[in-house]
């Protein structure tokens, strides 16, 4: 899979806005960067290429390593560290330490990606968790919302692998492909893009340049080649 350029941001909320046509659009708010540039991994040096990034400002609890390391690249202690892979080493070539990445690497109608954790909703059944039936409500019935059985006695004599059963839901790492940018915002560091991105309002997302484009894009970026 192609690796892409990104950004550390955090998820706002949903809202709505009115496109030039006048229709309306639901989108996501989520302030993406700035975020600064601390550490370049190569192949040559590290075995990969990849991008380290830092967001949002950390004023207390910094470790004495971490301190090192900021002190090293001459920039203030952040809060949150993240990687992003690059495919080839040249990408890197634009980039120095200490340099501030905003949301102006994103441009209106261009597709990007978002990777976030899902809402974690902690220990449920399988009626909430995978949408069962249940059982009747009335009559006596005595079955409403247990698992019933999962299994025959003789054979198999056991439980297939991958059984819906109660358990944990939710807290899951989850990507949202190709979703349009609608508006991008540089003064607020704000980006909307156009539907629901994973996670809660105030949670961290990673929003980058989507991995796949569509065939319309691919054949207007041909085009543009040939020119």
């Amino acid at each position: 899979m192609a690796r892409k350029e990104g950004l550390i941001g955090r998820k706002m909320g949903m809202t709505q806005v009115f496109a030039d046509d006048g229709s309306q659009v639901q989108v996501t708010v989520i302030e993406a960067g700035p975020c600064t540039v601390i550490g370049i991994r190569t192949t040559d040096s590290h075995g990969y290429d990849a991008l380290q990034l830092g967001f949002g400002a950390k004023k207390k609890n910094v470790s004495k390593p971490a301190a090192g390391l900021f002190k090293k690249v001459n920039v203030a202690p952040m809060r949150v560290i993240r990687e992003v892979r690059l495919e080839k080493t040249e990408k890197l070539q634009g980039y120095q330490l200490g340099q501030a990445l905003t949301v102006e690497m994103f441009a209106p109608g261009e597709l990007v990606d978002v990777v976030g954790v899902t809402k974690g909703k902690g220990f449920q059944g399988g009626v909430r968790r995978y949408g069962w039936y249940g059982g009747d409500a009335t009559h006596g019935s005595m079955f409403h919302r247990a698992p019933g059985s999962i299994g025959a006695s003789s054979d198999p004599s056991r439980v297939w692998p991958g059984h819906h059963l109660p358990g944990r839901m939710g807290g899951d790492r989850r990507t949202v492909l190709n979703l349009s940018v609608v508006r991008v915002m540089p003064e607020q560091n704000l980006v909307l893009v156009r539907g629901a991105v994973p996670g809660a309002n105030g949670s961290l997302v990673m929003l980058r340049k989507s991995v796949k484009a569509t065939k319309a894009q691919q054949a207007q970026q041909k085009g543009v080649e040939k020119k």
